[in-house]
């Protein structure tokens, strides 16, 4: 069973900065990303990675300014985000799979394993 559970969520004006974090339980992982829900709209994919290391993924919107990383020894996924926009306040979910999947990599149907979410509020 593989447990995600993130952190570092919080309010923070246009232009600002955050640091989510995802405590991880998770052996035999090959994906972890994180995504962002806002109400009235779908679950959408903002960075993801091998776990193995090496490759990341990235939203359109977001390159540039979020970084996504992982540190093995503390099983720990982050998600650094800088120059954040007020449209950009959802809640954050962590996600993990143990399949391959011929789905992009940020797409939420290849990922079978979520957290609770860490509500991120921009203001403008």
């Amino acid at each position: 069973q593989v447990q995600l559970v993130e952190s570092g969520g919080g309010s923070v004006q246009a232009g600002g900065s955050l640091r989510l974090s995802c405590a991880a339980s998770a052996y035999g992982v090959f994906y972890m990303g994180w995504f962002r829900q806002a109400p009235g709209k779908e679950r959408e994919g903002v960075a993801a990675l091998l776990a193995t290391g090496g490759s990341t993924y990235y939203a359109d919107s977001v390159k540039g300014r979020f970084t996504i990383s992982r540190d093995i020894a503390k099983n720990t996924l982050y998600l650094q985000k800088n120059s954040l926009k007020p449209e950009e306040t959802a809640t954050y979910y962590c996600a993990a799979s143990r399949l391959r999947s011929p789905l992009d990599y940020l797409h939420p149907a290849r990922f079978e394993y979520w957290g609770q979410g860490t509500q991120v509020t921009v203001s403008s």
